[in-house]
Formats: C-alpha cells, structure tokens, sequence
C-alpha cells in the first residue's frame, strides 16, 4: 500500500489548532475534497462551515468532543456531541475521562463513553482518545475493553496536546485488544509517509494528521 489512491481514504486531514480560521477552514476542506481523505477533523466551532463546504463530497466532516482533557461531565459530553451531529458531523472524536480512569472509577469511564454513544443516531461513527503516552500497555487493553464495551466504534491513540503521539507499540497493543470489534485510529506526531506505512503495519485503519498533504506527495502518484 503505497499509492495515493490506497493511502487518502485512511486519512482523517487535521486541524485542531485554537488559533485556525475560516480560511483555514475552507482551504481544509478543498485539499481533502481533492485528495479524497476519508474526513476534515475540526473544531466544534467549524462543524457547521465544513459540513456546507463538502456537501457535494465524499468527505464526511469529523470533530471532537471533550477535547482536549476528556474532564467534562458526561452530560456535558452528551450535549456537545449531539449539537455536533445535527450541524453535520458524522464522526465524532471524544475524550477518555483519564482522571476518572486513573482513579479507578472505570465505571464512570464506560457510563461518560456510552452516554456520547446513546446522545447519537446510528450511522455517526464515534472514536475515543485514549491518550495512550499517559498509559502503559495493560492500561491501553483495559481503556480497549471498556470502549468496546460502551459501544464506541474506534478507539484513538492521543490528542495531540499530550505528552506523546501514537507509537507503532500503542497501535500494535490497541489492535491487539479490539481485534476486528473495532477500528483503531493512529494520531498525533504522523508527518511522514514511512511513519503513516509502519502505523498501518501495525493495526492502524485511520490516520489521524496535519500533514496528509505531505503523506500523499511522498508516494508519487
């Protein structure tokens, strides 16, 4: 799999910067129209501009929820991802409530994850952020475990704003706990072609990055 054809699908084209424009917004949306990326990954605030901008497109519009610590209140999650939807986002990325992981509260971490799940109507594809620099690996299967079991559909290495982007380790260990039950989407510090290659190698079947544009350049075609 080395050909822009191959590649573009699996890309999710990124811009989370709190500082981006509308301008930025609509060039986002040009560039994964004409490199036929599998979304535009935006903030809340864009959800609305982006939907319009690739109504005529196979591009589905993807933003996030608890972004970017996964701290707010479920209901609050809920509500964010709701409002997302009906303004046309199909994917939603949410965050993990760490703290309450950290805590050993893993019943608070499933009920925050299914209370996005519920809150959306079916066809919306909903990834969770795991944040996996902040974990070690049996921390990873057991965040896996309690995704899948809340009724999520991918779970997602980082943020971005962490401490650490996806590893090729993380990816193989999230691939490893959700088997084909889910999808796994690698993110954060992605920039090249070799790096997009080894994370699909491992078990990635989305690419989260900034730097899609780059990737597809680098193969050529």
């Amino acid at each position: 799999m080395t050909s822009a054809a191959e590649i573009a699908p699996r890309i999710d084209h990124t811009l989370l910067k709190p500082d981006c424009s509308e301008r930025d917004i609509r060039r986002l949306c040009l560039e994964a129209h004409r490199h036929h990326f599998a979304t535009v990954c935006i903030l809340p605030h864009f959800v609305s501009l982006a939907h319009e901008q690739l109504r005529n497109s196979q591009v589905r519009v993807c933003t996030v929820v608890g972004f970017p610590l996964g701290a707010n209140r479920s209901s609050i999650k809920a509500a964010e991802a709701e409002l997302a939807a009906t303004e046309g986002a199909a994917e939603i990325d949410m965050v993990m409530n760490l703290a309450a992981f950290r805590s050993g509260d893993l019943a608070l971490v499933k009920q925050d994850i299914r209370s996005v799940v519920r809150s959306l109507p079916s066809g919306i594809l909903i990834k969770v952020i795991l944040e996996t620099a902040l974990l070690n690996e049996a921390e990873i299967r057991s965040a896996c475990s309690l995704c899948r079991e809340a009724g999520a559909h991918f779970v997602k290495t980082s943020t971005g704003f962490g401490p650490g982007g996806a590893t090729v380790e993380a990816v193989r260990t999230m691939k490893s706990a959700v088997r084909d039950h889910m999808g796994v989407k690698a993110s954060g510090g992605i920039r090249t072609l070799e790096q997009t290659m080894a994370m699909i190698a491992a078990g990635a079947d989305r690419i989260g990055t900034s730097s899609g544009i780059d990737i597809i350049m680098e193969t050529g075609s």
